[in-house]
């Protein structure tokens, strides 16, 4: 990605009882994300936004659980992100 890209993530519906409840960028100075929201049908969507002018990765993780069990959503999906700045001169 580069600095200013917006990306918008799709997650389809899960197979197994679990949902998708969230998504967390592991370095938000580098990718941000936003605007979640879940479709009835069980599809969930994120922006991704690459806020940073400098160059860096993150780790975008989407979090699931199924809805009548306690406890915390555990990663169910993993994107590496890298920032690639553009070059100043040349």
């Amino acid at each position: 990605m580069r600095p200013g890209t917006v990306v918008t993530l799709v997650l389809e519906p899960r197979a197994d009882d679990k949902r998708w409840t969230a998504v967390r960028s592991s370095a938000p100075v580098f990718v941000v994300a936003s605007d979640w929201r879940m479709d009835p049908d069980g599809t969930a969507h994120a922006t991704l936004r690459c806020a940073g002018t400098r160059g860096g990765s993150a780790k975008m993780t989407a979090l699931a659980k199924a809805p009548d069990v306690a406890g915390a959503a555990r990663a169910a999906f993993t994107l590496d992100v890298t920032v690639t700045p553009y070059r100043q001169k040349g």
